[in-house]
């Protein structure tokens, strides 16, 4: 081939299928721009709401997104670009409530976080006064959700794998419509339910009345998520351990359950953070106590859920300022749990390899 060939194909464009296309900072751009705007906007309009400046901001960058792609790449491709930027403003506003109330929960509640307020009760500190803590409730939360993870995990667990591995016809479809029933039932109804009982034996509120009701609002969520590990197992496994001539019973306690003990020890860790900071069960069960009560079988008891509300409804800055600290002792307990139940469900996680 000659050299003034080699040199008009060297001169060819690499291809000629590929159109223009916007530079990958575009959206950044964009996005800056629609800011600049909604702010301009907002001022002009005398909108004080900086939630309507991003509201504002986010439509803006959607239209420009479009305008700007289409004429551009193309509207097919404009198309793409904007179903992206729709995902990303719907992400933008679900975190920033979220940051923003952990944000707000963090420098109200750091003012009289510290030792002395995670290792006292209230005790004779009247409301509005400064000092006390919140051991007592501390130690209530602890008791109540203990004794519900106690009652609700068995019962959630077996009934699961009755469904999973046994249940067949009516009863079966009559447990799984009364666990997806049970599963929206507000956590009002199971204190009112407990509270019946008691009156109908004439007791006085008790620690354990609470973990009564968190166990039953608890139940259907570990019943949910062990029956979903349970039907992830292979059922060759279940076939192998038969053909063996293993018992059913012993191939689901020797196979089933440790080949999903992960999933299961994270269901249950993500339904005792899901009945942690119920309140209203509490309110009509454990009444609430100034003083330190180990003992959740007899006398009124405390609970972070109940002391934050009570200290709320108090009134006083001081009591706003024990409200805020438990509040974030709340959210990092919840956080510890699904932190926990993460490392679980890794640790647990069926290793992979070639």
């Amino acid at each position: 081939m000659s050299h003034s060939a080699n040199a008009a194909i060297a001169e060819r464009p690499a291809s000629t299928l590929r159109g223009a296309s916007l530079p990958k900072w575009s959206p950044w751009a964009i996005a800056a721009g629609s800011v600049a705007v909604a702010i301009g906007i907002g001022l002009a309009a005398g909108l004080d709401s900086k939630v309507q400046w991003g509201l504002i901001a986010g439509l803006i960058f959607l239209v420009a997104t479009y305008v700007i792609a289409a004429s551009v790449e193309g509207r097919r491709q404009a198309k793409d670009r904007i179903a992206t930027g729709l995902v990303w403003v719907a992400f933008l506003v679900a975190v920033v409530p979220l940051v923003s109330l952990v944000w707000v929960t963090i420098s109200r509640g750091v003012k009289v976080l510290n030792v002395y307020f995670l290792t006292h009760s209230m005790g004779i500190v009247a409301d509005s006064q400064p000092g006390g803590g919140i051991y007592h409730a501390i130690i209530g939360s602890l008791e109540q959700v203990a004794l519900a993870t106690l009652i609700a995990a068995p019962i959630g667990i077996l009934t699961a794998i009755y469904l999973v591995e046994y249940g067949r016809g009516r009863l079966a479809r009559a447990v799984t419509f009364f666990v997806d029933v049970m599963t929206g039932v507000p956590s009002i109804v199971a204190g009112l339910f407990i509270l019946s009982l008691m009156l109908i034996f004439k007791l006085e509120p008790f620690g354990f009345a609470g973990s009564l009701a968190l166990a039953i609002l608890m139940m259907p969520v570990v019943v949910r998520s062990t029956e979903e590990m349970l039907k992830l197992v292979p059922n060759e496994l279940r076939e192998a351990s038969l053909a063996l001539g293993v018992p059913k019973w012993r191939t689901i306690l020797k196979v089933v359950l440790p080949t999903s003990i992960g999933g299961i020890t994270t269901g249950i860790m993500l339904s005792i953070a899901r009945i942690t900071g119920e309140t209203a069960p509490v309110l009509l069960l454990v009444f609430g106590n100034r003083f330190i009560n180990n003992n959740p079988f007899e006398g009124a008891q405390q609970s972070l859920p109940l002391y934050i509300y009570q200290q709320y409804a108090a009134g006083a800055d001081p009591a706003y300022d024990r409200a805020w600290a438990a509040s974030l002792t709340l959210i990092a307990f919840v956080m510890i749990l699904n932190l926990v139940a993460r490392g679980i469900a890794r640790w647990k996680a069926p290793k992979t390899g070639r």
